[in-house]
């Protein structure tokens, strides 16, 4: 039995040529790629995680076996599709990448599942968003290297089995808690990772300006580095936008003021809050005095989905000690005040007693 291979899904190849853009692809994807560390040592950060994959993967190549499944969770922009990317290079396996929303009923998975050649490596982000039911069919996949089918209807309903080649499932994920407890245990090796210290922001922006030829002063650097929400993808982001204002506007140099006023035309401020942050901090506090409110009439608010809210502001925030989640819902707290300039309506209630 064959199945016809999905369109939404991508292949990897260990070596480097592979990873060259299109030259029709948008100049931004272009330089995504070429931003993108391929192996341990150009990967900045996270060196707990490293070490632990190291020697997992070290391992896999002493027995001359697949490494284990493995299960990345943690903010978007971390770094979590970049260590499929590395994994595969260091076990010189073909990497193919697809993702939760992608695989829209059992026949797409079954695909992809039946053309893993041995020893491949299969990404999965956003693995929280695969349907209930397919993910099941995950079960013994992972497990037994076996695949389920159920053939025709009814009373005439036949399942056949069959064996799929060794091969290492990677799945990336922002909400871990939504993924049932039997997948997460098929996983031999879960990994958090965590927003990025400031210096290690530093390192990747430095890095990155070398790789885009943009003269950049060390205060730049810092300016930027500050503003990046801890986030690589983040600071990569505002790197090149940095770049075309200095561009356009200072003759390509990238300086401290340069790079300030880059950053104030695209309203993020000193803590990288962007106009969608202090939008939401502004709602809790001038609509909802502070909080506590719930998740859905917070974002019916802003006009945003719920899962924007969840998976892209809501982290920072939090990191920032900003606003807290509690049962009732979330609630400003004095910085987010003492951010917009807001007097701290705990303080004034003081005050008058």
């Amino acid at each position: 039995m064959s199945f016809k291979t999905p369109k939404k899904i991508e292949n990897f190849s260990g070596s480097e040529e592979i990873m060259a853009a299109s030259i029709s692809e948008p100049e931004d994807k272009i330089l995504d790629i070429a931003l993108r560390p391929k192996n341990w040592q150009e990967y900045i950060g996270q060196e707990r995680i490293k070490n632990g994959l190291k020697i997992l993967l070290e391992a896999a190549k002493l027995r001359q076996e697949p490494v284990d499944h493995l299960l990345f969770y943690g903010p978007a922009g971390l770094g979590k599709t970049t260590l499929a990317y590395i994994i595969a290079k260091e076990m010189s396996a073909s990497l193919k990448i697809t993702s939760g929303p992608a695989i829209e009923k059992i026949g797409d998975l079954a695909s992809i599942l039946t053309n893993l050649s041995p020893g491949d490596v299969l990404f999965i982000d956003e693995v929280h968003r695969l349907n209930k039911t397919i993910g099941e069919v995950l079960y013994p996949a992972m497990e037994n290297r076996t695949l389920d089918i159920i053939i025709g209807k009814g009373p005439s309903a036949r399942t056949i089995q069959l064996e799929l080649p060794p091969f290492s499932l990677i799945a990336a994920t922002t909400r871990i808690g939504l993924l049932s407890g039997p997948l997460r245990s098929r996983f031999g090796a879960t990994f958090r990772l965590d927003f990025y210290e400031n210096q290690d922001i530093e390192k990747i922006i430095t890095r990155s300006a070398e790789l885009l030829n943009v003269p950049i002063e060390k205060e730049a650097v810092k300016i930027i580095a500050l503003s990046s929400r801890a986030t690589p993808r983040t600071a990569n982001r505002l790197l090149k936008r940095c770049r075309d204002y200095a561009q356009v506007k200072a003759g390509g140099i990238l300086n401290k003021d340069v790079a300030e006023e880059a950053l104030k035309m695209m309203e993020i401020d000193e803590k990288g809050l962007e106009t969608t942050d202090r939008r939401l901090l502004e709602i809790l506090i001038d609509k909802f005095e502070g909080g506590p409110v719930g998740l859905q009439t917070l974002a019916a608010a802003a006009s945003e989905e719920n899962d924007t809210i969840e998976d892209i502001y809501e982290p920072y925030l939090m990191q920032l000690g900003l606003i807290n989640r509690t049962p009732k819902g979330r609630v400003a707290t004095k910085r987010a005040y003492e951010h917009l300039g807001r007097p701290y309506p705990h303080e004034q209630t003081i005050k008058l007693l």
